[in-house]
């Protein structure tokens, strides 16, 4: 029987050799170092856990009784299944005498900052995972509505179209459950989720003094500052305050953040969040290219951004004073590539 920290030095060196394969580095030890200058969103390719791997690490931390309940359940029946059948041991983080080493979530510090009754109040850690995403939608049906799953690293976390991105140390990486009755205004979640986030991060500088603020979306580059940059870097070069934002911190306010928003949302709609919204988003009086189709001939025309439409599309103004909403063609990374119109009557 292997203890916990055995597990989880083994869950890292099965990280190594998974990603330095990938990375084409013939020794697992050479690519130790060589993480954290790895680009964040780097393409790498589909990979399945092999039978010959040790087991993925899973701690559960139930904050609530009926949460704690139900994590003790899932350990006892070893009912959370990971994709391609890949084997799991169970951990519950009550039963662990010591903290993780290294540069682990600290999931006793996310537990003290949060204050929600909703979201957040089970969370799912791995120090090593093929994706958040993934072990939520393969157990979403057992999932309370709330839960997160966090992982310090991810192997082949999802995109847009497929594409599949490796996920160093340093980013903050969750999926967590919502649940909604009406589809129409499932579009609109995604600037409830900025928001809180945008929100989440202002919170927890202005509680340790860092006068910036700073917006940001989930998939949070919070500590890795190669190859491009991170929160931590931002803050050294703008800010003498010598506090270093911590992942646990972040995704503790942003789900405090996120159930009062949420809630507003589903009782009042978008319209009350829509002032801050804009205070915190990019995109107003921006000039973007857009392509359409005249007699089979491609033609690009120039669109000013005004804002939001009320299905959560973006509106703009054409040139000929023609307002119109933008809808992407979902093939382009780049998301002010490749935009349809529709015009408004």
């Amino acid at each position: 029987m292997l203890t916990v920290k055995q597990l989880l030095r083994l869950d890292l060196k099965r990280m190594l050799t998974l990603v330095g394969e990938a990375a084409g580095f013939s020794e697992a030890l050479t690519f130790v170092e060589k993480i954290p200058n790895r680009s964040v969103g780097k393409k790498i390719p589909n990979r399945s856990p092999m039978d010959s791997e040790p087991p993925c690490l899973l701690v559960l931390c139930g904050i609530s009784s009926l949460e704690k309940e139900l994590a003790k359940s899932w350990k006892n029946n070893n009912t959370l299944k990971l994709s391609d059948n890949a084997k799991v041991s169970v951990h519950l983080h009550s039963d662990t005498e010591t903290p993780f080493e290294g540069d682990c979530l600290r999931i006793n510090s996310f537990i003290n900052s949060l204050s929600t009754t909703r979201f957040g109040q089970l969370l799912i850690w791995s120090p090593l995972l093929s994706s958040t995403h993934d072990l939520v939608s393969n157990n979403f049906c057992a999932l309370p509505i709330g839960a997160v799953c966090v992982a310090d690293v991810q192997f082949q976390g999802r995109g847009r179209s497929k594409n599949v991105w490796e996920s160093p140390t340093g980013c903050l990486l969750f999926s967590f459950t919502i649940q909604m009755v009406d589809g129409r205004v499932v579009p609109l979640v995604q600037y409830v989720v900025s928001l809180a986030m945008t929100e989440a991060i202002k919170d927890v500088c202005d509680k340790n003094g860092v006068p910036i603020l700073i917006a940001a979306g989930i998939g949070l580059n919070v500590d890795n500052e190669k190859p491009t940059t991170c929160l931590n870097a931002v803050l050294q070069k703008m800010t003498s305050v010598a506090y270093q934002l911590q992942r646990e911190d972040i995704l503790a306010a942003f789900f405090n953040k996120f159930e009062n928003l949420f809630d507003i949302f589903i009782n009042e709609g978008f319209r009350p969040l829509e002032e801050l919204y804009y205070k915190t988003w990019l995109h107003s009086g921006q000039r973007v290219i857009i392509q359409e189709k005249n007699e089979d001939q491609l033609a690009e025309n120039e669109v000013t951004i005004q804002g939001l439409t009320s299905s959560g599309y973006l509106l703009a103004i054409g040139e000929d004073g023609q307002m119109c909403k933008l809808h992407p063609d979902g093939n382009s990374f780049d998301f002010f590539k490749g935009l349809v119109r529709r015009k408004l009557a």
